[in-house]
Parts: C-alpha cells; structure tokens; sequence
C-alpha cells in the first residue's frame, strides 16, 4: 500500500500540472538547425546523432521526440538501457555504440537496433541467435580505448564470415584529438590508419554501407577516402567544441545551443555590511545589499567552481553569485527591482552571455561536455519552439 502511494505521488509530481522551481527548454528548432547545419556541410554524409549520457544533459526522451523530425536515419546511444528507453519514441534506426555482456544478447531488441560488437565472443553470441543481427566493427586507430587492433582484424572477419545471420552494417574509429587548436597531425595519421585497414577489409567481400571515423570536432578535418557518414555529438546540442584559434573553428560557428536553464528566487535576503554568505562565509558583504535565494545547486547542475565568480541573469540584468555554490542552493547578489519569485536564467543559449556553455568554458575553464552532463536529470526539461 505504501508503494503504490508513493509511486502515485511521483507520478503526480511528474505532472505537467506540477509547477517546478527549476526547468530546462530545449529548443526544437535549434537542435534541427544543428542537424540541417551539419548536413549542410557534408551533404554526401549520413548524419548519426548522438544520445549518448542522457542526450548530453539534456535528456534523453525528449531528444529523441526532438529528432524525429530530423532528415537521418540513425541515432546512436551508448548503453543499451538508452536504446531501451526511446525505441517507442523513436523513429529512427539506434545504433548502440557501447559493451554488451554476452549473456545479455538474447534480450536485445534486434529488429529496431544495430550494435557496435568488439570482439569474437561479441560475434559467437549474436551469431548463436539465428536472426538477422547488423552490427559495426570498431578499429582502434589509436586512441587505445576500444576498437580492434590491425592483428585481430582478420581473426574477427574470420568469425564474422561464420554466422550468416550478421551483417557488417558500418566499420567506426573514433578520433582522439580531433580538438586540438595546434596541430592534426595526429588526426591525420588515425585517418591514414583508418582508410588503409578499411580498404582492406573491403577486399574481403564486406560492404558496410555506413564507414565513420569522426565526431564534430573530427568532420572539420577527417579526409577520409572512405566515410560516408559521421556522429554528430556535443554538436547537435549547439556547443563548437573547437577552440576559436582552431582554423577550424569557424565551419561551426553557426550551431545554436538549445539548453536554457531556468530558476526563480525564492527568497531575498537583506545584508548588513559584513554579513557572510554561505558556507565557510567565503562573500562578506561590502556594504548594505540584497541576495536572493535560487533553489539549486551542484546536484542540479551548477558547477561548485562558480562559487563567488560566476553570474546568473534575471531580464536584462547580471547577477554576481556570492557565497558557496550549495548542494540544492545558490545565492545571487540582486538589485531592488528583482523580487522574490522573479524568473532567473541560470544556463543561457546566447553564446555571448556570462553563463553561457561557452562563456563558462572560456572564461573559467569548465569542460562544455561536463557542465551539460552534470545537470540533474531530476530537473524538468520541456520541449519549446
């Protein structure tokens, strides 16, 4: 009885009815610019975006419901309990990029997803399912993290020419510093690596209609002679995860970001001089002043490292934050016209904003994939226009 009350109360909470202190937009038509501006830029390319980490921070369902209206054919997650969770929102084909146990296989959805196998035992237990399975073969290229080594390719290709029932659907590498502002060569000799060993797996009799080796930073600067496609990650969601000095830079400078975050004060608190904030009273008032309360923290996604030096923004104006970034609590120093229950913007999509994604990673050096996956996915995210 206990249980089925809760589990009511959850879902009564999870109501749209249920007005949440926090919320984050995700922009649907920016998050389509993103795929458009991509496609845009290699139009003989197949465009996979990447749900990966709960789409990024941004969620994973609603990403999904997003990019249903997207021209691709493909999606790609890591774990198969992401593809689990939108293969009934989804209408496009999964790609399921990370490990899989292979005692699980026999309870995979086979029909709706494909499957990047790493090794022979990968193979011997899709192949012992007797159905069409489609799979992708890494190659490691040498960022030494997953993929085949060039002296196992022929020992996989020879397993894999057993099972009848599998399909080489896409042979991937993935770069390992495709970002780097300085110099690609490294970049450059993954690729050379890449094309020599999937040209000779082409010798074999495979015909893998998908060969990708590059993720958005990498499509600026992967000569494959082989891709025809590429995963479009931190990307789809409007970050450049180029440095500006890149060369490169600017063949992304028009991606959008679709996250805001969104708060309210919920309390405004008058300060005498000297009066300290927060834990460890790190801010001490200057002088009389006015703080208001934001009902989230670094549980919710503001990074701790913002604590005294970063800013939130209410209307036209920008708010100091003072004080320790708290677990579900962060203070803001606040003007007389801003009043308890005033709509405050934690994260902004505007770039040029002092808490932008990008402004964050420029200014104080945060990591623009960190500070998107570290946003609670207990904050409500709702699709806008």
């Amino acid at each position: 009885m206990l249980r089925r009350f809760a589990k009511q109360t959850l879902q009564k909470l999870r109501s749209t009815d249920y007005q949440t202190l926090n919320w984050i937009e995700l922009s649907r038509s920016r998050t389509l610019h993103n795929v458009s501006e991509i496609q845009k830029l290699h139009q003989d390319w197949e465009v996979i975006p990447v749900l990966k980490g709960n789409a990024y921070g941004h969620g994973l369902e609603e990403m999904a419901e997003i990019l249903n209206g997207a021209d691709c054919h493909f999606v790609a997650v890591d774990g198969y309990f992401e593809a689990a969770k939108i293969r009934d929102i989804t209408h496009h084909r999964i790609l399921v990029m990370g490990y899989i146990l292979p005692e699980n296989m026999h309870l995979l959805d086979i029909k709706h997803c494909s499957f990047v196998v790493q090794d022979i035992a990968g193979l011997r237990a899709f192949g012992s399912l007797k159905k069409p399975v489609n799979i992708h073969m890494e190659l490691n290229t040498g960022f030494n993290r997953l993929g085949l080594q060039a002296d196992e390719i022929e020992e996989y290709l020879r397993e894999l020419k057993k099972h009848t029932n599998l399909r080489l659907e896409g042979i991937m590498t993935h770069l390992a510093d495709a970002d780097n502002p300085d110099d690609d060569a490294f970049t450059r000799r993954q690729v050379e690596q890449f094309d020599y060993l999937v040209e000779n797996i082409l010798k074999e009799g495979f015909k893998p209609s998908l060969i990708h080796i590059a993720q958005t930073a990498g499509s600026t600067k992967a000569a494959s002679r082989f891709a025809n496609a590429l995963r479009l990650g931190i990307g789809l969601y409007g970050i450049n995860p180029l440095e500006p000095g890149d060369p490169h830079y600017h063949e992304l400078a028009n991606l959008q970001p679709v996250l805001t975050l969104k708060s309210h004060i919920i309390k405004v608190i008058d300060l005498k001089k000297g009066d300290r904030v927060s834990y460890n009273g790190t801010f001490a008032a200057p002088k009389s002043m006015r703080i208001g309360v934001l009902p989230l923290g670094y549980y919710e996604g503001i990074p701790r490292e913002l604590s005294n030096k970063g800013y939130v923004i209410a209307g036209s104006k920008v708010l100091p934050i003072v004080g320790r970034v708290c677990m579900n609590h962060t203070m803001a120093a606040i003007t007389n016209k801003i009043e308890m229950g005033d709509e405050v913007m934690i994260i902004s999509d505007n770039p040029a904003h002092p808490n932008s994604v990008a402004q964050l990673h420029l200014q104080y050096g945060l990591f623009h994939y960190q500070v998107l996956t570290s946003i609670s996915s207990s904050v409500r995210r709702q699709i806008v226009a």
